[in-house]
């Protein structure tokens, strides 16, 4: 058997290797985590804020502070989800060969 590749075969696989490193990196993106976790805990925020008892209203003095905190949370969840879904990250530029390289 031989270990040899041809150039074809490596140029085909680092295409192969560089789509998936895009899609990893759009996966990963740090907006679509800060955004997806502020919008889960600001529901479960949110929702002990609907449901507190008049007892623990009565602790924090009358304000909800639940309440508040879970919507805004939200709206902080909702804003990193909108600025991923609205300024995606650029798809990776092709590397630039030698000879495109002197050419210019």
């Amino acid at each position: 058997m031989s270990d040899h590749y041809s150039d074809r075969d490596v140029q085909r696989e680092v295409t192969e290797l560089e789509q998936k490193s895009a899609t990893a990196t759009r996966l990963f993106d740090i907006r679509l985590m800060i955004g997806g976790l502020f919008v889960i805990y600001g529901v479960i925020v949110t929702i002990a804020g609907i449901t507190v008892s008049d007892a623990n209203l009565a602790k924090a003095g009358g304000v909800n502070i639940n309440l508040w905190t879970g919507l805004g949370m939200l709206a902080l969840g909702v804003f990193f989800l909108l600025w991923l879904w609205l300024r995606p990250l650029a798809p990776p530029l092709p590397p630039i060969s030698e000879d495109e390289g002197a050419s210019q």
